[in-house]
Parts: structure tokens; C-alpha cells; sequence
């Protein structure tokens, strides 16, 4: 086999390779069925385990109440920045969201279409390299949304946004760092999430959404865009991304075996500070995020020199770090640790890092 290179890509990301190898393996038969996991009706009983353990086990990971529904749905978040207003956005009504970067101003576009918008904070400013430490919500806003890790500038929201009308309810893009650390499900209206980065691999779109909205959502959308549809069908209404679904389901057993999300917490905060750590006490890197800002998915870091950029990711790329030319919007480098990533891959990057600095690669 081709020896697997450090994948620092963005996404679609690294996964376990254990997950990988028993993926492997069910491609031509799933358990003893003989059936490739692939090749399984989405209705047969081979296929409806898959999914019951896949939702059971993400409501054991982050605790999930009760009165939420879990929903596989397809689209990526780019459908749910739609989706969201679509149902609970009217043209006499406003939604407040906060502009971190790329992926809250699309989110912002698509809500326009539907009623009014307030950002209620921005980091325009600073090219987005903070994130925003007060908000001006609106009096009575339908909901709050927010993108809770920013992959392109390398930023992360330490704790939920707080202080707008309890009327409200949350909604939270987080699909960078889905599962990453503890998360209080009974703070947000609507969590969602693209599978790629944390959770499996791309085309697979996790919602947590609470009951009494899938029942307020708009009932007048074609079928597909209401929540009602997917929850009432158990997120079989069409045929489902099955072997997404699959793979997330291995995903959250080695989550659940790492020490749940506890477990990521810990695991996530050890190599974003050591890799920080390493960049801060450099006299040739420094971070673009401010401080108390940084993301522990997306490490962002520059040398000021567009040139030196240049040929650390040359030298990075030939010594086996695929992906780690930082967004045009920010430049340089850009290291995504998520989950998966191992923390002996952390200590290789830091080993080059040192050794380019001292002109020894």
C-alpha cells in the first residue's frame, strides 16, 4: 500500500484509520450477510441496524435529550444555510446572525431571501481573525445563528453566544468542530453539521433538532425541505447516503472508545496547544488568530514572508504533509488537526517546523 502521508486537508478530512480498514472489509460484506454494506436495501434489516446504532450512539456521545430528533440528511450544511430560514423565517420576521467569515456570510445570503437579517456582530474588521466579544441582537429575533470553528481563518467560539430574548432559540453551524468537546444539547433550537471534517466522510449532513420545531417549521415546502418529512421517517424518506451513515456510525464507536467526547476534548486541546506552543515561541511563525480566538480544529499560521510561505509548503508537501497551504483569504499555513488526526502527526509537524526554522530540512 501507498504509505499515507499527514492529512492536514480541511475537508473532506482525515478519519481513524481503524474505521478505514473495517470499512474495508464490509465493502464486500457487511458482518456475515454477504452483502457489501454498499449493496444493502436502506429498508432491510442489515442496513436499519446500522442506522439505529449510528443515531443511538450520537445521542449517548453528547447526551442528547429526549425531545430532539437526530436526522442523516444529504446537501452539506450549504442546503441547511437555506433550509433553516426556509422554515422558520418569514418576511415580517428577523433572524440575528454572527459574521465570522466565509461560511456566515453564505449562511447570511441564503436567509435574506426569505426575511430580514440582523448581524448582530461581525469580524470584518480584523480580516476575521477574532471573534466578536458583544453582539447587538434584535428585541424579538426568530432564532440566533452562529458557525462555531471557522476553517478558513482559523478561529472557534470558546462558549455558546448568550444575552438575546428568550423567545429565541440557537442555531449552530458546527460542522468543523462537531463532537470535538462537550457539547450542551438543550442550549441550541438546531445544531448541524457536514459529516466530512469530524464525523465520516463528505455527503452525509447531521441535524439535532427539537421536536417543537420540526412541528412549527413552514408545512407549505416541498417535501424534502421540511423537517417533518426526514423526522417522521426516520431519515429514510428517500434513500439515505447509506454508506455515510455507515461510516459515521464506526466513527462514533472510536469516538466511544477514545473516551467520548470528553475523550476528543482533551485529545484536541493537547495538539492545538502543542502546535501553538511551537508557533508562538518561533521567531519565523506566528498565528493569524488572536489568542483567544484560536480554533483547535484549524491552525492558521504565516511566516510574513509570502515567499518563505512558499517554500515551507513546498518542503511540508514533499515530506509527506498533504494539505497544508493555508486559504487564499488568509495565506500561509493551515494545519487541520481535527478528530482523527494523530497526535504523533502533531509532533512530526513540530519536528519540521523546527528543523525549517533552523535551516536543517
Amino acid at each position: 500500500m501507498t504509505r499515507r502521508l499527514w492529512n492536514l486537508s480541511a475537508g473532506p478530512a482525515v478519519l481513524p484509520e481503524s474505521v478505514l480498514a473495517e470499512a474495508q472489509d464490509s465493502l464486500l460484506s457487511l458482518g456475515d450477510t454477504g452483502v457489501g454494506v454498499c449493496e444493502h436495501s436502506h429498508r432491510g434489516k442489515a442496513f436499519v441496524g446500522v442506522a439505529d446504532e449510528a443515531e443511538a450512539l450520537c445521542r449517548e456521545l453528547a447526551g442528547i435529550p429526549d425531545n430532539y430528533r437526530v436526522l442523516f440528511l444529504q446537501g452539506g450544511a450549504s442546503t441547511q444555510f437555506a433550509m433553516i430560514p426556509m422554515n422558520f423565517l418569514t418576511s415580517d420576521a428577523t433572524a440575528d446572525y454572527i459574521n465570522t467569515g466565509a461560511w456566515s456570510k453564505k449562511a447570511i445570503k441564503e436567509a435574506r431571501l426569505f426575511g430580514n437579517v440582523n448581524v448582530a456582530s461581525t469580524g470584518e474588521e480584523t480580516n476575521f481573525s477574532t471573534i466578536p466579544a458583544s453582539h447587538s441582537f434584535s428585541d424579538h429575533p426568530r432564532y440566533v445563528h452562529y458557525t462555531s470553528n471557522n476553517t478558513i481563518f482559523g478561529t472557534q467560539f470558546a462558549a455558546e453566544p448568550d444575552g438575546f430574548s428568550d423567545d429565541a432559540f440557537l442555531v449552530c453551524d458546527a460542522s468543523s468542530d462537531i463532537f470535538s468537546r462537550p457539547i450542551d444539547v438543550s442550549k441550541y433550537g438546531i445544531i448541524y453539521a457536514g459529516a466530512q471534517k469530524n464525523l465520516g466522510p463528505s455527503g452525509v449532513t447531521l441535524v439535532i433538532i427539537r421536536d417543537d420545531l420540526v412541528e412549527a417549521g413552514n408545512d407549505q415546502l416541498t417535501s424534502m425541505l421540511q423537517y417533518r418529512t426526514h423526522a417522521g421517517s426516520d431519515s429514510m424518506f428517500n434513500t439515505p447516503p447509506t454508506f455515510g451513515i455507515y461510516l459515521m456510525m464506526l466513527v462514533f464507536r472510536w469516538i466511544r472508545d477514545n473516551g467520548g467526547l470528553a475523550g476528543m476534548g482533551t485529545r484536541n486541546r493537547d495538539k492545538a496547544g502543542r502546535l501553538y506552543d511551537t508557533i508562538d515561541r518561533s521567531s519565523l511563525f506566528r498565528a493569524t488568530a488572536a489568542q483567544a480566538a484560536r480554533s483547535q480544529m484549524n491552525v492558521t499560521f504565516v511566516t510574513g514572508d509570502a515567499d518563505k510561505d512558499a517554500q515551507f509548503i513546498a518542503e511540508a508537501t514533499a515530506a509527506g504533509f498533504n494539505a497544508i497551504k493555508g486559504h487564499r483569504s488568509v495565506g500561509g499555513m493551515r494545519a487541520s488537526i481535527y478528530n482523527a488526526f494523530p497526535p504523533e502527526g502533531v509532533d512530526a509537524l513540530i519536528q519540521f517546523m523546527d528543523e525549517f526554522e533552523n535551516g536543517t530540512t
